[in-house]
């Protein structure tokens, strides 16, 4: 980041100077951390939001102070997202907010315990990801279309990591455009819904790309199409929903780094500073590309804008294909 030029003329020079440091002081943000960090994650072990807050847990470390991930899942992400929201506002209480806490919930469940807009310090935008739509590999389809045929002959399920998460209402928007009634199946995490796919006694998931990919490299589930507009770099072989019969067809999952409400603006930034060197150190880049995450940082303005954006997007998904909370 360039830095900015301060031209002090003579007769002002004493007060320039005196200007000078808190101008520095603001650019290299406030004292953080200062006391032991605290990183909520709103579902189980194992997931893309998991992967994320260890990647940062690990790369923090040399910050001096110890850091935990504490894995606090349920209610679609909204048990853990309200804690942190009610944490204390000084930076060590961050959550990975995923689509579904910081977005899609608020149009799916009838009462919030938290603002998602209003009750967070944003940090940054962190990755998205394509959801990946897998299937048990005894069910007799190859593809999207032969799915679709099937789904309006008998009935079949599709599990998820629970309500409001893109897996479910990748879901609930693919029963509105392919004129189906799949039933949905919620589950606390993707750990619980898996182990019913896997078995049969769920038919399909629309699990995110990190969690399934490797079940699908192995020959465990099937792999018929991505959620996201374009195919994924992490596998280019896999056809996307959209070109399978389904135009527009788009959901991706995405996870932000935000912290409590009431964190200073040094403080703020600094975190953010932190968790950008994070994002891009060359090994961290190479390993999340690898599990299909798309790393995409910025702001905090940024992500506010994103939310804000997506709340409006998903509103409408959940009002025209009616989902409800199970």
């Amino acid at each position: 980041m360039p830095r900015s030029r301060i031209r002090i003329l003579a007769p002002l020079a004493v007060l320039g100077l005196a200007a000078a440091a808190p101008l520095a002081a603001h650019a290299q943000g406030g004292a953080w951390p200062t006391k032991p960090i605290r990183i909520i994650v709103t579902f189980p072990p194992g997931g893309a939001p998991d992967t994320l807050a260890r990647v940062l847990a690990e790369k923090w470390a040399p910050l001096g102070q110890p850091i935990s991930v504490d894995n606090k899942p349920g209610a679609g992400g909204n048990i853990g997202a309200d804690m942190a929201a009610k944490a204390a506002g000084d930076g060590h209480t961050l959550v990975i907010g995923t689509v579904g806490t910081h977005a899609i919930n608020a149009a799916l469940y009838e009462k919030m315990p938290y603002n998602h807009l209003k009750d967070f310090t944003p940090i940054t935008f962190l990755a998205s990801t394509p959801n990946l739509l897998v299937v048990n590999k005894s069910l007799p389809v190859s593809n999207v279309k032969e799915l679709v045929e099937l789904a309006k002959k008998q009935p079949l399920s599709f599990a998820s990591s629970g309500s409001g998460t893109s897996i479910h209402l990748s879901g609930e928007l693919f029963n509105t455009m392919a004129g189906v009634k799949m039933q949905h199946i919620p589950y606390k995490g993707r750990a619980q819904a898996i182990p019913d796919l896997l078995g049969g006694r769920v038919h399909l998931m629309f699990d995110n790309m990190p969690s399934s990919l490797p079940l699908v490299k192995s020959g465990e589930l099937k792999g018929l199409a991505v959620t996201s507009a374009k195919r994924s770099p992490a596998a280019p072989n896999i056809p996307t929903i959209a070109e399978s019969g389904l135009p527009g067809f788009e959901a991706t999952s995405w996870f932000a780094l935000l912290a409590s409400p009431g964190v200073p603006r040094d403080v703020q930034m600094r975190i953010n500073a932190e968790t950008l060197k994070v994002m891009a150190m060359p090994d961290v880049k190479e390993k999340l590309a690898g599990l299909g995450l798309e790393i995409d940082t910025g702001t905090p303005d940024a992500l506010t804008a994103k939310m804000q954006a997506e709340t409006a997007k998903w509103a409408k998904v959940v009002k025209e294909s009616g989902a409800k909370a199970d």
